[in-house]
């Protein structure tokens, strides 16, 4: 079963998330923080890597630096949702290494449809 890591410090935004992929059919593994995001990448190794951007102890931009920089986590997709849909956010997260940025608020079709998309141009 594809593995979807899901780092979100909203509670609420993160179960929703967790539940849409769920049904969707994926294995869903939530980090609370960006610091917590990048232990479970490391440990479950999973096919795409979603973060937001604001979050404690480590923002998305540092997460996602520090999975591209690890040989193990490298070649894991990781796709950004944020809030912050101006460009020089957007650039920001793509030269931390995502390969998408999705702006919220965003339908659990939306995400699901991406996430179809982005594990496509990146399988296995």
């Amino acid at each position: 079963m594809t593995k979807i890591l899901i780092a979100e410090d909203e509670r609420d935004i993160r179960e929703l998330i967790t539940y849409t992929l769920q049904f969707a059919g994926y294995e869903v593994v939530s980090a609370g923080d960006g610091e917590e995001a990048v232990q479970l990448t490391l440990q479950e190794k999973p096919d795409l890597v979603l973060l937001d951007v604001r979050m404690p102890r480590m923002n998305g931009y540092e997460a996602c630096k520090a999975i591209k920089a690890d040989e193990k986590t490298k070649g894991i997709p990781v796709v950004f949702l944020s809030a912050k849909g101006q460009e020089a956010e957007i650039q920001a997260g793509m030269q931390a290494g995502a390969v998408e940025y999705m702006v919220k608020p965003f339908s659990p079709d939306q995400l699901t449809a991406r996430v179809k998309v982005v594990l496509a141009k990146f399988p296995k």
